[in-house]
């Protein structure tokens, strides 16, 4: 045997790996399939999307509905104890948005995704609106994990890249705790190789 057929290929270095995370994890209790626009002129990306919970919505509804008792509630003690009529006006504009958010938002939900690619993590929502953001790794400073007690009761987190250029902060909702977590972990790590490359 030759030194080439002994010697294994050399490794690639960080700066040309991309990163690594468990998809199942990743894809774990997700949403199937990605929502875009049907149109010839729609953004559209080769490579692996993942999806957010399920969850996601249901805890929104849970979380707007409560509000939305709220405001009733406000608007009657107003309303019919102080004899204050204008209280109607602003309660029923709020009702109506509301209403309207919820109905859309499982539509919405289903076309909010992300990539992870060689140099970036790309970042869309939308339909009628799409939205494609692309974070390069290295421009990342910070990796955030936030949920409230209603997110938490539903296991869902919302994970947020903040980069140096704060126009381009990156917030994805509806993430399950391990999916938040994996991915967390991930993106520090890559982060921290592509700043040790540049």
């Amino acid at each position: 045997m030759t030194d080439s057929q002994m010697t294994p290929p050399p490794e690639p270095t960080g700066a040309e790996q991309a990163p690594r995370v468990s998809a199942p994890v990743l894809d774990e209790g997700t949403y199937e399939h990605l929502r875009e626009p049907r149109g010839a002129g729609r953004l559209a990306l080769d490579g692996q999307w993942h999806q957010i919970s399920p969850r996601y919505v249901t805890s929104q509804f849970v979380q707007n509905g409560i509000l939305l008792a709220l405001i009733i509630a406000a608007a009657l003690v107003v309303g019919l104890a102080f004899e204050q009529t204008w209280v109607w006006i602003p309660a029923g504009i709020s009702v109506v948005v509301i209403l309207a958010t919820l109905i859309v938002l499982p539509r919405q939900a289903k076309a909010i995704g992300y990539m992870l690619r060689e140099d970036d993590i790309v970042f869309r929502r939308g339909i009628l609106w799409q939205r494609i953001i692309a974070v390069p790794y290295g421009r990342m400073q910070l990796v955030d994990i936030t949920h409230g007690p209603l997110d938490r009761a539903f296991g869902v987190s919302q994970l947020k890249m903040v980069t140096a250029a704060t126009a381009t902060g990156v917030q994805i909702p509806g993430l399950t705790q391990a999916a938040a977590e994996s991915l967390r972990d991930t993106l520090i790590t890559v982060a921290e190789t592509r700043r040790t490359g540049l």
